[in-house]
């Protein structure tokens, strides 16, 4: 086990500085989309490419991020990743066309693939102590969550008050003072890296893969799920990942090694934080709209009435998972974590035109970050539940894919259950509203109900989550001595050390 490094909390700072600006990211882009749109001359028809753009970029190539970050080395890849990252937002801030900007969206995906994967690992490298460890995950899993809220409050303000290019130049100055601070602060332990050969086949296999998935689903909000395409995509992406998995099975040196996937504890980790983050989504997209569109709400105060999801998922992390997650076993938290945040989600179900903020939801809020924060904080501690130090950034990748999949599905499954509510409902009442004034309440009614029919399908979502993290996590309090020993098949060659990823939520 390496020596406590002395300035391990100065680099927490510059690792969670680089955390925030790829969430605020992820939010940051939408709420500047439609004058972006507008300027750019984008269509409606590629406008959804601006988002899509990115996540391909990125949920393709995490896994190849993560196998780079333990070649390469954490640190090295860290830091190119922030610096790519900068260049890429500095391309997307003075695009003068949809081609410019695309671009731009897709270079931003491949360089947070390096960055995500190296930032998880080079955190978990520097905290040695159990305690220490919690403290630190829990500040860092609060900004993984939150940030997404910061990003539409930030948003906000720049698009109202300068220009939707600030959302995209204000990267730049997160990107290098943490690149700065990275390169002065943060030492690698020795020992770390795999220096195995690049199982090439697999980086293809895997690539082509994971983006024809996420592209399947992305194409099924927009064109419907019976469109030949997107049931090609999701054919395509079945051959190529069972294409992959044989592969693995048979390479010497695997892009991700099976036994990554097949331990118990990791499985029910990435299981359930990737369908968490598909009811995660549904919040954030519904409730944006609603507030917007149906409430009136400017940018800025839609941002503002995230607050208090934040605040919720901050002392969720930092005072109830990172306080006990040496003290019960992970399943006691992640559970009703899950569930806290599944009633959360219930009391939105109730949502109508004009729904009071401070009776339903605030409160709905409060306990959906509860929830999710409680349940993160432990899920993050096992993302690499016993593995082996040379698969600790291919480990951290796998997270964050099963979230970046599992955000891709949820935008697009519960986009389409919204809309074909929202549709049946205006047939289906259409007769009465004769007015333009009650074809107007109409639309926002039809809306609402679209939005209540998805998060319906949410809570039972995350009640799968909560039901995965009983049955599959079986292993007990993360205790020092516990943690010192190792688990699973990696006892004997792991450090308290390699146990701990946090994923990034991203778009």
């Amino acid at each position: 086990m390496s020596e406590t490094d002395p300035r391990r909390w100065k680099a927490l700072i510059f690792i969670a500085l680089a955390q925030l600006m790829v969430v605020l990211d992820a939010t940051i882009v939408n709420i500047a989309l439609p004058s972006a749109q507008q300027d750019l001359g984008i269509s409606d028809g590629n406008r959804q490419w601006v988002i899509t753009a990115y996540a391909l970029a990125f949920g393709g190539l995490l896994l190849f991020g993560g196998r780079i970050a333990d070649l390469w080395g954490r640190k090295n890849t860290f830091v190119t990743g922030l610096i790519g990252f900068a260049a890429a937002s500095a391309l997307g801030g003075a695009a003068t066309g949809e081609a410019m900007m695309l671009g731009a969206r897709a270079l931003q995906g491949v360089f947070g693939a390096l960055l995500a994967p190296a930032a998880l690992s080079l955190l978990a490298v520097m905290f040695t102590d159990a305690k220490e460890r919690a403290k630190a995950f829990g500040i860092y899993g609060a900004i993984a969550g939150g940030g997404g809220a910061v990003g539409l409050i930030l948003g906000g303000f720049l698009t109202e008050y300068l220009n939707w290019r600030w959302t995209f130049f204000v990267n730049i100055p997160f990107a290098v003072v943490a690149a700065l601070g990275a390169y002065f602060v943060i030492r690698e332990p020795a020992g770390g890296r795999n220096r195995s050969p690049l199982d090439i086949p697999g980086v293809i296999l895997s690539t082509l893969g994971l983006v024809a998935l996420v592209y399947g689903f992305t194409r099924a909000e927009s064109a419907g799920w019976s469109d030949s395409l997107t049931i090609g995509m999701f054919v395509a992406s079945a051959v190529l990942l069972a294409a992959f998995v044989l592969t693995e099975a048979k390479v010497k040196s695997p892009l991700l090694p099976l036994r990554v996937l097949t331990e118990r504890n990791r499985g029910g980790v990435y299981l359930s934080l990737g369908l968490a983050v598909i009811a995660m989504f549904g919040l954030f997209l519904f409730l944006t709209y609603y507030l917007q569109i149906v409430e009136g709400y400017s940018p800025v105060k839609t941002g503002f009435a995230f607050l208090p999801m934040i605040v919720g998922m901050i002392a969720g992390s930092t005072q109830i998972g990172a306080r006990l997650m040496t003290r019960v076993p992970p399943r006691l938290l992640m559970g009703p974590g899950f569930l806290v945040a599944a009633v959360g989600m219930l009391l939105l179900t109730q949502l109508e035109v004009g729904s009071s903020y401070a009776g339903l939801i605030m409160p709905a809020q409060l306990l959906l970050g509860l929830g999710m924060g409680t349940a993160f904080m432990p899920a993050m501690s096992l993302a690499t539940h016993g593995v082996e130090a040379r698969d600790a950034g291919v480990a951290s990748a796998m997270v964050n894919t099963s979230q970046q999949v599992g955000g891709a599905i949820g935008t697009a499954l519960l986009n389409t259950i919204a809309a074909s509510a929202t549709t049946a409902y205006i047939t289906s009442h259409a007769a009465g509203a004769t007015t333009p004034a009650a074809q107007k309440l109409l639309q926002a009614q039809a809306m609402v109900e679209g939005y209540t029919s998805a998060i319906w399908w949410a809570v039972g979502i995350l009640a799968v989550s909560a039901a995965i993290a009983f049955a599959f996590i079986n292993t007990g309090a993360q205790s020092g001595a516990q943690a010192a020993s190792g688990d699973g098949e990696g006892a004997g060659g792991v450090g308290k050390e390699d146990e701990v990823r946090i994923p990034v939520v991203a778009h």
